[in-house]
C-alpha cells in the first residue's frame, strides 16, 4: 500500500506542477459496509491533501448530497444518473466511467459552489 500511496503523491505532484490549480476539491468520505475500502480510501484522500497542502493549494470538501445536488440537482441520485449529467454539463461525446464522472462531479459542484460570493 505504501508504494501505492507514494505513486498517488508523486503523479498529483507532477499534475500540480504542470497545471497550477487554484483549488483541490475532495468528496467527503462516507459510511460503507466494507470497512477494509475506507481506511484505503481514507489514507489515498491524506495524500492528496498532504499534496495540496504542500503546496499551499485550498482544499474544499463537500459531501456525495452535495455533489450529487450540485450536478442532478437531487442529492439521492444514482451514478447513472451523475454519469449521463456530468456528460451533457459538460458537452462531452461521450459518458465517461463511473471514477472519472465522480471527479468530474465534485469539479462541478465546486465551480457552482465558488460561484458564491464570499460574506
Amino acid at each position: 500500500m505504501s508504494d501505492c500511496l507514494k505513486q498517488i503523491y508523486d503523479q498529483l505532484s507532477v499534475i500540480i506542477t504542470e497545471y497550477a490549480p487554484d483549488a483541490v476539491a475532495l468528496e467527503d468520505i462516507f459510511y460503507g459496509k466494507n470497512v477494509k475500502s475506507l481506511v484505503k480510501l481514507a489514507q489515498a484522500r491524506g495524500v492528496i491533501i498532504l499534496a495540496a497542502s504542500h503546496r499551499d493549494i485550498p482544499l474544499y470538501e463537500y459531501t456525495p448530497l452535495e455533489v450529487k445536488k450540485a450536478t442532478v440537482g437531487y442529492g439521492r441520485a444514482e451514478k447513472g444518473q451523475v454519469q449521463h449529467m456530468v456528460r451533457a454539463i459538460l458537452s462531452l461525446q461521450e459518458i465517461p466511467p463511473p471514477d472519472a464522472s465522480d471527479a468530474l462531479a465534485v469539479a462541478i459542484c465546486h465551480a457552482n459552489f465558488s460561484k458564491e460570493v464570499p460574506v
